[in-house]
């Protein structure tokens, strides 16, 4: 299995990416990958995105120890990956009191995917926007540019909070899965090119496999959209592709 990850500055963008993204192992077959949009209109969005991919690495080495002492578990990968957004959603709270931490100082997306390889299953969660492809098949997650953040929540309980999320999607087989942010749906032209073809970024960057004898696919294929097509994305954008 191959992995590919991007994280790019939006065109629009001149301090900071507000965008990050997490590749991590919980065990030998076992992998868990993420990315993160922090909130533009908000205070320090790269703060936010940038905080809940450190959390996140941790919740997920805790786990991988965990799973040595339970060799014999039968979870599946929804029940993993909520066991790990609980750890996210604990630290979160914990972080925000003792930091003293204002709501708006916490808001960004986060698309995680949890992946058995052994199994060849998988479970996506996506809090708040963005887009992922699963085997040909890309979904977006759009809520008109107000998503549901998970900083919203964390005075809430977390059970009824997590059964009252719907942007779930399972999968038994992986050929070419990806998750990314809505930076994604943000390319626009940024000079006229001869010939002035017209291309699917979206399926270019998340189906087409070109480049992908290379880790330096995803990194390869922008370059390619802005020196050949003129364009670029406006927003930050994190991409990670798996492609067996």
């Amino acid at each position: 299995m191959n992995l590919y990850s991007t994280l790019q500055i939006g065109d629009y963008h001149i301090n900071h990416c507000e965008d990050d993204l997490l590749i991590k192992k919980i065990s030998s077959d076992k992998i868990v990958c993420a990315v993160m949009d922090g909130c533009s209109t908000a205070m320090d969005s790269h703060f936010a995105s940038t905080l809940i991919g450190k959390i996140l690495r941790k919740t997920i080495v805790e786990s991988g120890y965990k799973l040595l002492y339970e060799k014999d578990s039968q979870h599946s990968p929804e029940e993993e990956l909520k066991e790990i957004i609980k750890g996210l959603f604990n630290e979160l709270q914990f972080i925000k009191k003792h930091l003293m931490l204002d709501e708006k100082e916490l808001l960004s997306t986060l698309i995680i995917l949890i992946y058995d390889i052994k199994k060849d299953k998988g479970f996506i969660l996506a809090i708040g926007d963005g887009i992922i492809c699963i085997n040909g098949n890309i979904t977006e997650f759009d809520r008109n540019n107000k998503p549901d953040y998970l900083a919203y929540h964390l005075h809430e309980d977390f059970e009824t909070w997590y059964s009252c999320l719907s942007q779930k999607i399972s999968f038994n087989h992986l050929d070419d899965v990806s998750i990314a942010t809505d930076g994604i749906s943000s390319f626009s032209k940024i000079k006229k090119t001869d010939p002035d073809e017209v291309i699917n970024f979206m399926e270019y960057l998340m189906i087409d496999q070109k480049n992908n004898d290379t880790e330096d696919m995803l990194n390869k294929k922008l370059k390619q959209l802005e020196h050949q097509y003129g364009i670029k994305p406006t927003d930050d954008l994190a991409i990670i592709r798996m492609i067996k």
